[in-house]
């Protein structure tokens, strides 16, 4: 069992959820329901993974909540581009956010591949 809180990935992954939902407040009312709802709930589900398999009682089970983590931020840096796409926010907010997303991408894959060579 791995102390969550004491993970920089989980640190940093929970803020860019506050820097998603502060992105996301600007977008038009119609997006509410699809755009916002989708990025909000990827964005959370990037920590929330980290911290539950930080909580599993192997690193082979931590590793796969990493996986899906892992999953989730390609899913939000999608959903990024798209709303940069549709021009929702200055395209520099965006890639900013973007920028920070692929750091905490790269966290997960090593700190993966440390778990990995130590089982």
């Amino acid at each position: 069992m791995h102390n969550y809180l004491e993970l920089k990935i989980w640190q940093q992954s929970r803020s860019l959820v506050k820097k998603i939902f502060i992105l996301s407040e600007s977008f038009p009312s119609h997006q509410l329901y699809s755009l916002t709802n989708q990025m909000q709930r990827a964005a959370i589900l990037i920590p929330s993974n980290i911290a539950e398999g930080a909580g599993r009682d192997s690193d082979k089970e931590f590793i796969r909540f990493l996986d899906i983590a892992n999953g989730s931020a390609f899913e939000l840096e999608t959903q990024l581009f798209i709303c940069a796409d549709l021009g929702y926010e200055k395209i520099e907010i965006v890639y900013s956010i973007i920028e920070e997303l692929k750091e905490i991408q790269k966290m997960i894959f090593k700190f993966r591949r440390s778990l990995e060579s130590k089982s």
